[in-house]
C-alpha cells in the first residue's frame, strides 16, 4: 500500500468510527475502482456497522461508501442527477464523455464529488454529491463549443439512457478469463494479461486471479475496455461447453 492509499485507508476507518460512535449514517465521496479496492481491504478493521457501495444505479463504476449503524438498512444517498443538454439541439456539436467531464472539472470541481457520467446522444446525465449540484447547474453553460443548460432529474430518469449489449457465448469452464474473452471478443490469453496487469475489478475489487469463478450478478470492470454484468450460465452444449449470459455496458 502506497502513501496515498494508506491515507485513504485511514480515512475509511475514521468515517466508520464516526458512524459507530454517533449511531448515524456517514457517507464517503465517490471512489474510483482502486479506492474501492482499498476500502474492501479494510473491512476486518471496521467496527460493528453495516456498509453499502452505491453509485446511484446498478452498473455504476464510481461509488460512495455508505456506512450504516448495525440496526439500519435504509438510507438516502446524498446525490443528485444533473441533466446537461444543448440550449439549441439543432446547432449542437457532438460532445464526448471527456468533453463533459472536462467542462465540469474546469469549474474547479474535485473528481471525488462526481460519480458516473452517462452520455446519451447529445445529452449527459451527471451524478454528483448534493453539496455541489447547485454550483454545477448555475455555472456550467458551455461544453466544448456547445452552449448548454442544466436541470435536476431523478435517478430513475437515467435508467433509459444506460445502454447494454447482450452477449452470448460458450465457455469450457466458468472462469474470469473465459468470461472476458466472450464479452470482449478477444483471446483468453489477451484477457489474462489485463487480469495480471491489475486492470480487472469484480464488484469494485481488483483481482489478479484468472481462474476466479464469476457468480450471477457480478459486475466486472476492465480498465480501458469497459464493464459488464454477468447474468449466469445456461444449458450445456453437446460438446460439454456452457452457455453464458452477459450484459456489456456500452
Amino acid at each position: 500500500m502506497n502513501k496515498e492509499e494508506n491515507i485513504i485507508y485511514k480515512r475509511f476507518i475514521e468515517l466508520a468510527d464516526i458512524c459507530y460512535y454517533r449511531d448515524t449514517p456517514v457517507f464517503s465521496d465517490f471512489l474510483d475502482l482502486n479506492e474501492q479496492t482499498v476500502f474492501l481491504g479494510c473491512l476486518k478493521e471496521l467496527p460493528s456497522i453495516r456498509y453499502r457501495l452505491d453509485g446511484g444505479f446498478a452498473m455504476a463504476e464510481r461509488k460512495i461508501v455508505c456506512f450504516l449503524p448495525i440496526n439500519q438498512n435504509e438510507y438516502s444517498l446524498p446525490v443528485k442527477v444533473i441533466k446537461i443538454e444543448p440550449v439549441n439541439i439543432k446547432f449542437a456539436g457532438e460532445c464526448t464523455h471527456r468533453d463533459y467531464l472536462g467542462a465540469i472539472m474546469n469549474l474547479g470541481i474535485e473528481r471525488s464529488k462526481t460519480g458516473d457520467l452517462i452520455v446519451d446522444g447529445k445529452t449527459c446525465f451527471c451524478i454528483c454529491k448534493t453539496e455541489i449540484s447547485d454550483y454545477i447547474s448555475e455555472n456550467l453553460d458551455m461544453v466544448k463549443h456547445t452552449k448548454v443548460k442544466c436541470s435536476d432529474v431523478s435517478l430513475d430518469d437515467i435508467e433509459g439512457s444506460i445502454r447494454y449489449e447482450t452477449v452470448n457465448g460458450t465457455v469450457a469452464s466458468v472462469r474470469l478469463d473465459s468470461i472476458l474473452s466472450v464479452a470482449f471478443k478477444e483471446s483468453r490469453e489477451h484477457m489474462k494479461n489485463y487480469i495480471l496487469s491489475e486492470k480487472v475489478f469484480v464488484n469494485g475489487k481488483c483481482t489478479i486471479k484468472t481462474d476466479y469463478v464469476p457468480v450471477e450478478g457480478d459486475i466486472i470492470s476492465v480498465r480501458g475496455a469497459g464493464k459488464l454484468l454477468f447474468e449466469g450460465t445456461g444449458n450445456e452444449t453437446k460438446k460439454g461447453r456452457l452457455y453464458v449470459k452477459i450484459k456489456r455496458y456500452v
